[in-house]
């Protein structure tokens, strides 16, 4: 038994530069403006059976642009980042130099008081690994480019701190294929936009 899991990376709600961590923020102009010039290739994705999204603003509108009335998934959050949330990574590097290089070091560190990048990668892991298992079922979710990294490297079976070598821009996708504990990565042919 196969299913076809679809990951969108939500379109942004800030510049890079001013991305917080675990930030709560709806679509920027540009997020909405990435979605129009995006929504050709994507719409079709809606056509899946289950059609998922993390809670947060910016994945909620994402979906619902694309017209996939998605179900949010608490599973599918970003990662919790204590008391580093709302701040950003540069802020962070400059306040608290020992803890953020431990954080990016040790995938069991956990310096915010949030949850460490294994756990997380463990929780949306085991979200993905609890998805129907009918055969041929396809599946989409859109969700933080954080948690689409922390699947992929899940479903690869990759050392965590592969995690950080994982770029998922907004509105990129990538679909996985297989069933629990059983995924392999699917490249689509040609580009999508």
């Amino acid at each position: 038994m196969q299913v076809r899991v679809t990951l969108i990376a939500a379109a942004r709600s800030s510049p890079l530069l001013a991305e917080r961590f675990d930030e709560d923020r709806p679509l920027d102009e540009a997020g909405w403006y990435e979605v129009r010039l995006a929504a050709p290739a994507l719409v079709p994705l809606g056509a899946a059976e289950l059609r998922y999204c993390s809670p947060t603003p910016r994945s909620r509108a994402t979906g619902t642009a694309l017209g996939f009335a998605p179900l949010a998934q608490p599973a599918l959050s970003d990662c919790d980042m204590g008391r580093w949330r709302g701040r950003t990574l540069m802020e962070v590097a400059a306040g608290e130099p020992v803890a953020f290089d431990s954080w990016l070091r040790d995938p069991r560190s956990a310096p915010h008081g949030g949850e460490s990048l294994l756990r997380f990668i463990t929780r949306v892991g085991h979200w993905l690994d609890t998805r129907p298992a009918d055969d041929g079922v396809r599946i989409v979710a859109v969700a933080e480019p954080a948690v689409v990294r922390a699947v992929l490297v899940y479903a690869l079976q990759a050392p965590p701190v592969t995690y950080w070598s994982i770029d998922a821009p907004p509105l990129s996708t990538v679909t996985l294929a297989g069933g629990a504990g059983r995924w392999s990565l699917r490249l689509d042919e040609g580009s999508r936009r």
